[in-house]
């Protein structure tokens, strides 16, 4: 991949590579936790609980860049299948990916990377490049996910269990991002 033309919001608070493998432990460290507490937050509404992972993914990867995001989301998957857990079901340990929602969680690795390539070339910084960064990332998520739903409960069901119930709210998660991205971006500018 291409280097980037744009610092991340954590490259701008936490610039340098001096510390460099202390950044990335401390940064991979806040995002696992910030995905537990964000599954942890859900309502069941079917197979598919409704959680603020996709937001957490979403802005994590915007914030961290692609590498960090994704070395993030690898080690929540390993605090997971270790048997810890930080899931959104009662189960832990691999266990939890081979049920309804291994699809929608094993896509936050793609979708993390995507949306942190992205700010990686500046989409973090404008409203509209945000939003488009965070649809495009949601939609990684609804077509992994639903998926690998459909193989378990048919393409319709999957559609009306794993996929129609969120788009309102993840709109609201979009929304969220893309007025705060671009708002942190220029506070830090200003220092």
């Amino acid at each position: 991949m291409s280097q980037p033309s744009a610092l991340t919001l954590s490259h701008s608070l936490w610039a340098g590579d001096r510390n460099a493998v202390l950044r990335a432990v401390v940064l991979a460290a806040i995002g696992v936790v910030l995905l537990t507490l964000s599954a942890k937050a859900k309502i069941q509404i079917g197979p598919v609980p409704v959680t603020m992972q996709t937001l957490v993914v979403l802005l994590m990867a915007a914030a961290y860049g692609w590498r960090q995001a994704a070395g993030t989301v690898i080690a929540y998957f390993a605090v997971g299948l270790s048997g810890y857990p930080v899931f959104a079901g009662e189960i832990a340990g691999p266990a939890y990916f081979i049920g309804t929602t291994a699809g929608y969680l094993l896509a936050f690795l793609p979708a993390a990377i995507l949306v942190g390539w992205l700010a990686e070339r500046g989409w973090d910084k404008s409203v509209l490049t945000t939003v488009i960064a965070m649809v495009l990332g949601n939609l990684v998520i609804y077509a992994i996910g639903a998926s690998w739903l459909a193989t378990m409960i048919g393409v319709e069901k999957a559609w009306m269990f794993g996929v129609a119930p969120f788009l309102a709210g993840d709109a609201i998660k979009i929304g969220v991002a893309a007025l705060a991205l671009p708002a942190a971006s220029r506070l830090l500018s200003r220092r």
